[in-house]
């Protein structure tokens, strides 16, 4: 049984549909009641709370954790109680070249790291589906506004994300591996709303935000810590936060994903 945590998600939904066209025994988890795939279980359950996640847990041999709630350990110790000697976290890129900024994902690596299960990381950086937040301006008015217009990073698609969570959930090779996870190649993000435009059929204009608004904008979604960590990879990246990495392409034997397919693939989001 492979338990899959945030199966609501971009990622943990599409994982769920994976796990289970693949012919394996599910426990899909979330927040709130959702419609799974046939055959797949479901539990109601919050990371944030260790304690309630014992149904989820029970009988199952690997674990797919996102990082929630505010107690690692406690999440830890809850899958090795109940069988789980898998683990693969979803974690951030930021938890290796920005820790100070990103202790959260950092927190839960350690706990992994200790927990005495087989255990790997994912680190995804920036998602292509973070142009969602674009959605509605550009439904309503053919306009993205972002900061640092021309500087690219190598964001990476969701689904590129669940598949190699997939491959590494269910075999054997990756015990011990930290994988970071990206596209093809850097984009930015008047490149990104342009690559939206494209698969619209219609032009989309780009607003270069200032980092003060985009920074107030931040606020209201994300804590401040994180903010300023998110600000300082999008205007002042390092050169490991630009770098393609090697490891989708390593774990799935092809390329991943352009900014372009994702956006073809979702263009009904922006209509």
């Amino acid at each position: 049984m492979i338990v899959v945590t945030g199966a609501i998600g971009n990622v943990g939904g599409r994982l769920v549909a994976l796990l289970a066209a693949a012919g394996e025994r599910v426990t899909a988890v979330s927040r709130r009641d959702t419609e799974p795939p046939q055959g797949v279980r479901q539990v109601r359950a919050d990371l944030g709370d260790p304690a309630g996640l014992k149904e989820a847990f029970d009988g199952a041999d690997a674990l797919f954790l996102l990082v929630a709630g505010e107690a690692p350990q406690a999440v830890v110790e809850a899958a090795r109680a109940g069988g789980i000697r898998r683990v693969v976290l979803l974690s951030s890129q930021g938890a290796g070249t920005r820790p100070e900024f990103y202790r959260h994902p950092a927190a839960f690596e350690d706990a992994v790291r200790r927990s005495g299960l087989e255990w790997t990381i994912l680190r995804p950086g920036g998602f292509h589906s973070n142009a969602y937040a674009w959605a509605e301006s550009i439904r309503g008015g053919r306009t993205a506004a972002a900061p640092f217009g021309d500087i690219g990073l190598p964001t990476v698609d969701p689904a590129d994300i669940a598949e190699v969570a997939a491959a590494v959930l269910r075999e054997d090779g990756h015990t011990g591996r930290v994988y970071e996870l990206t596209g093809p190649a850097p984009t930015t993000p008047r490149e990104r709303a342009a690559a939206i435009g494209a698969a619209l059929g219609e032009p989309v204009r780009f607003a270069e935000q200032t980092r003060e608004e985009a920074r107030a904008q931040m606020l209201g979604f994300m804590p401040e810590r994180v903010a300023e960590g998110t600000l300082a990879i999008l205007g002042e990246p390092l050169a490991a936060e630009q770098r393609v990495s090697p490891d989708v392409e390593r774990v799935l034997g092809r390329a991943p994903r352009s900014f372009a397919d994702w956006a073809v693939r979702n263009v009904a989001a922006f209509r």
